[in-house]
């Protein structure tokens, strides 16, 4: 397996908390990454110290100071991140209530009338949304189709569905089911062509911890990212908003400045600890050596992910070695097929054997993956397939090709079991 990581992964691994040893269960390889990715053993310890401080900011003290500076030194941080140089960075309660205020703000901001569109591949998170505003502001929702086979939403499949009208769109750009990258850039761009004013969110949760964001090439107005699967923690999302969306009428306190998208007290320890996930990126790409400038190193850092993980997941589906990767065993279904495109999922099934035993199958062998239901976070992908559940396994870049060995040798023997 070619990987530039290979040689640094332990170092990688010793950044990050319990990366062998869950302490509720003991050793297993953690192959639940799309659920949340492991934790930097210093955001665990900048929350701790965040948690314990009193003290508010805008106050006449040397601690306040600190906190402001925390949280100006964060949305710088996540600035570079996106490659974002305009707009506002902002935090909220979660990813999807992030992706709720984006699309609100966008759908009462817009001229009246029009369309709102968004895809069959999204999450509920953006597509809840951009039902309940187009209901409230009386605007058809239209959905452009993903494609089964694939697993991915095409930019052919937005172009049927654009038109002169459109007012607010949608995009994920990758599916946390199928695992299939979404060509954001290229749809956003055709929609600009077609409806300049249209207003574009994207959902990149999914995305983020995989490879690179680069706002400032995608031409849209809202972006939303879930920390917690980026290496950071649980309670809070992390926001950005155009110029444009920013200027928009918005909840906001009295006398406040406009642009403001936070209510209340900001979490200082959420800007901090998002700090610390970009300081990772950074550090990881000046081990590579990548470039003289944070921007540089992040996108060496987000190239050599990408490259790990393809590798990574070409093993996970073709083989390692002497062993069958998913697409051979007998038996087992790929959901979005075999194809390229994957970033750190893969959803299949095992004709002899439930989805929730499978799972249960490997976690007895120490590999942590999860199931997938066909319901309201599922449904739109494993419906249209006739499936009540599948299992996600999903990797990130701190796994390790003996893990994958591992998983496989579990695999093998679950689909050996039938034989």
């Amino acid at each position: 397996m070619q990987s530039p990581l290979l040689p640094h992964l332990d170092a990688i691994r010793d950044r990050f908390a319990h990366v062998e040893t869950c302490p509720f269960e003991g050793k297993r390889v953690f192959f639940e990454n799309a659920g949340g990715a492991l934790r930097l053993k210093s955001v665990i310890e900048t929350s701790a110290a965040y948690a314990g401080y009193a003290d508010n900011q805008g106050r006449d003290n040397p601690a306040s100071r600190a906190l402001m500076a925390a949280i100006a030194r964060g949305k710088d941080d996540a600035r570079i991140f996106l490659n974002a140089p305009g707009g506002e960075v902002f935090v909220g309660e979660r990813g999807t209530e992030v992706l709720f205020r984006l699309v609100r703000t966008a759908a009462l901001g817009a001229a009246p009338g029009g369309v709102m569109l968004g895809s069959t591949l999204e999450h509920p998170a953006s597509r809840s949304a951009m039902a309940r505003w187009a209901e409230v502001t009386g605007r058809p929702h239209v959905l452009a189709l993903h494609d089964d086979a694939t697993g991915t939403v095409t930019p052919e499949a937005y172009a049927e569905k654009i038109t002169p009208d459109l007012r607010v769109a949608t995009i994920v750009q990758t599916s946390p089911v199928t695992g299939m990258a979404v060509d954001v850039a290229r749809i956003a761009a055709m929609i600009r062509a077609v409806a300049p004013d249209c207003l574009i969110v994207v959902d990149g949760i999914q995305h983020a911890s995989h490879g690179h964001i680069d706002i400032a090439a995608y031409g849209i107005d809202g972006y939303a990212v879930s920390p917690y699967k980026v290496f950071s923690r649980h309670g809070y999302g992390l926001g950005w908003a155009s110029e444009r969306l920013t200027a928009f009428t918005k909840e906001a306190v009295i006398g406040g400045s406009p642009r403001n998208w936070e209510l209340g007290t900001r979490d200082a320890g959420a800007y901090a600890t998002f700090s610390d996930v970009v300081g990772y990126f950074n550090w990881l790409g000046a081990t590579l050596g990548g470039g003289d400038t944070p921007r540089a190193r992040i996108e060496t850092a987000a190239t050599a992910i990408h490259a790990h993980e393809a590798a990574m997941m070409g093993a996970i589906l073709n083989g390692l070695g002497n062993r069958r990767g998913l697409a051979t065993m007998p038996g087992v279904a790929l959901i979005g097929g075999p194809g390229d495109g994957r970033e750190g999922v893969a959803c299949f099934t095992l004709s002899s054997m439930p989805a929730a035993d499978l799972v249960a199958h490997l976690n007895a062998r120490g590999i942590r993956t999860h199931i997938r239901l066909n319901d309201h976070y599922c449904g739109n992908i494993l419906g249209p397939l006739g499936l009540d559940a599948c299992v996600r396994a999903s990797i990130c870049h701190y796994n390790t090709p003996e893990e994958v060995g591992r998983f496989l040798d579990a695999m093998e023997e679950a689909v050996g079991q039938d034989a």
